[in-house]
C-alpha cells in the first residue's frame, strides 16, 4: 500500500522542505480514507446552497457513483473532492490531509500526487500523440522527460492502447480518446481517480468499453469515483451516493456475495457495523 508523502515543490534555491509524513489512524495501523468530508457545505452569493452539510467517506479500493440530476450538487462535489474548490464550511480530508491547513503549493502537490481526473470531453492536446498527451500528466511531478514517456507507454498499455500510442487525437475514436485521458489520469499512480461523466460524449458501445475498463482498474486496486447523471451507470457500480438539492439522499451498496443491496449512512466505513444496516443516509 502506498505510503508516499506529499512532496513540496522545490524553492528557488533548489531545496525542498521536509515532506509531510503520511497520516495514519489513531492506532497507527491503517491508512486514512482516500476522501473524507465532514459537514461540508458550499454556498454562493444570493443564497445559493450547492452543498448542504455533506458527510461522506470513501475508502481505499472503492468504486463509487456520485449520481444526481443537473443542479443536484454532484459537480460541486467533484470540485470539492478534487480540491479544485474549498467548502464554505466543514472539513475535507484527502489521504488524511485537511486541505484547509495546506499552503497553495502543498495543496497542488497533494492533488498532483493523489488525484487523477478524467473529464467528459477528454481535454487532449491537438497535434500531440497519445504518448505525449499521457506524459503531460507528469509535468508537475518533476519527472524527467524520458521517464515521463516511458511511464506514459506503460499507462497506455494498461488501457489497451499501446498499438495507438503514436496517433494524435484527430486520428482516434471517441472511446480511444477517453482511454488516453484515463491513461493520463493513471500515469502518476494516484490514490483516487475522479471520472466526470466519462461516457457522456461517447456512443453506447464505446461507453461500455470505458466502463468495463474502469471496473478492471478498480479490481486491480484503483479507488474510483464516477460522477454521473445516468442511473444505469450508477446502478452498475457497487456503491451509489445519490444527490438531490445539495444533499445526500441515499448511500447504497451492492452485496459482494449475494448481490443484495443495503443503504449505508454517509460517511460510514466499509466493514463497520453501521455499513451493514439498512438505513437512509441523512444530509
Amino acid at each position: 500500500m502506498r505510503r508516499d508523502p506529499v512532496i513540496e515543490p522545490r524553492n528557488a534555491a533548489g531545496t525542498a522542505p521536509a515532506p509531510v509524513t503520511e497520516p495514519r489512524d489513531a492506532a497507527g495501523t491503517r491508512p486514512p480514507p482516500v476522501i473524507e468530508l465532514r459537514d461540508a457545505a458550499k454556498s454562493y452569493p444570493g443564497g445559493v446552497h450547492a452543498l448542504r452539510g455533506v458527510n461522506l467517506t470513501v475508502e481505499e479500493g472503492e468504486l463509487v457513483a456520485v449520481v444526481g440530476p443537473s443542479g443536484s450538487g454532484k459537480s460541486t462535489m467533484l470540485n470539492i473532492m478534487g480540491t479544485l474548490d474549498k467548502p464554505t464550511t466543514g472539513t475535507v480530508r484527502v489521504a488524511g490531509y485537511d486541505v484547509s491547513e495546506l499552503s497553495d503549493s502543498r495543496l497542488s502537490a497533494l492533488r498532483a500526487r493523489h488525484i487523477g481526473f478524467v473529464f467528459q470531453h477528454f481535454h487532449l492536446a491537438a497535434g500531440r500523440d497519445a504518448v505525449d498527451n499521457v506524459a503531460d500528466g507528469l509535468l508537475y511531478a518533476g519527472v524527467p522527460l524520458r521517464e515521463r514517456r516511458t511511464r506514459a507507454r506503460e499507462a497506455l498499455a494498461k488501457v489497451r492502447l499501446d498499438h495507438r500510442r503514436s496517433h494524435t487525437p484527430n486520428e482516434l475514436s471517441g472511446g480511444e480518446k477517453q482511454r488516453v485521458a484515463i491513461a493520463r489520469a493513471l500515469v502518476g499512480d494516484p490514490r483516487l481517480l475522479l471520472a466526470d461523466e466519462p461516457t457522456g460524449a461517447l456512443d453506447t458501445a464505446s461507453g461500455e468499453i470505458v466502463m468495463a475498463l474502469l471496473h478492471e482498474l478498480n479490481a486491480s486496486g484503483t479507488t474510483i469515483c464516477v460522477i454521473t447523471h445516468d442511473n444505469g451507470i450508477a446502478d452498475s457500480l457497487p456503491r451509489r451516493v445519490r444527490f438531490k438539492d445539495g444533499e445526500i439522499v441515499s448511500d447504497s451498496r451492492s452485496g459482494t456475495r449475494s448481490g443484495t443491496r443495503s443503504d449505508t449512512p454517509s460517511g460510514a466505513r466499509p466493514g463497520t457495523r453501521s455499513a451493514s444496516r439498512t438505513e437512509e443516509a441523512g444530509s
